[in-house]
Order: C-alpha cells, then structure tokens, then sequence
C-alpha cells in the first residue's frame, strides 16, 4: 500500500518522530513523508511511533492509498525531498 504521513508533534519529539518514519518511508518536506509500506511495517511503524508521541500533545495522520493510480501530486515552488521520492 502506498501512505502519506503527515505529523505535527513537539519540537522536543520532532527528530525522534522523523528518524523512525525514515526508516520505513521516504521524507518529502517538513513534516511529511509518503512511500510504499507493507501492512506489517505499517502496523510495525505505527506501533514505535506510540511509544515516542505524547498523545495528548501530538499528532500524526496517515493517508493510506491501496493503489497510486489517482494519486497525483503537484508541487508549487520549490521541490523538498528529492526527486527520487515523488511518485
């Protein structure tokens, strides 16, 4: 499945929250990564980011996608990431 993870957490959380999405998905700009992901990984990711996030404090949205075949993305201005990372 391919996912968009969007996150809004405490600066304090921020590198903690970001070094664990890296290792499953690929950073697109502040604050937001996307890329293929197997269910057990994501259920996996999903779990680790649990035990870092203050649940009162932060948030992290996940936009699951079983296909890419409408998933269009447009960028305005300056491209972040890489160009490897957009799909």
């Amino acid at each position: 499945m391919f996912v968009v993870l969007v996150y809004d957490v405490n600066q304090k959380r921020v590198n903690k929250v970001l070094k664990k999405c890296r290792q499953y998905l690929n950073w697109v700009q502040n604050s937001v990564l996307q890329g293929e992901i197997s269910e057990a990984n994501l259920t996996k990711l999903k779990m680790e980011l649990e035990r870092i996030i203050n649940k009162e404090e932060d948030s992290i949205i996940l936009y699951n996608l079983r296909t890419t075949k409408y998933f269009f993305p447009e960028i305005l201005g300056l491209q972040k990431g890489g160009e490897g990372n957009i799909l």
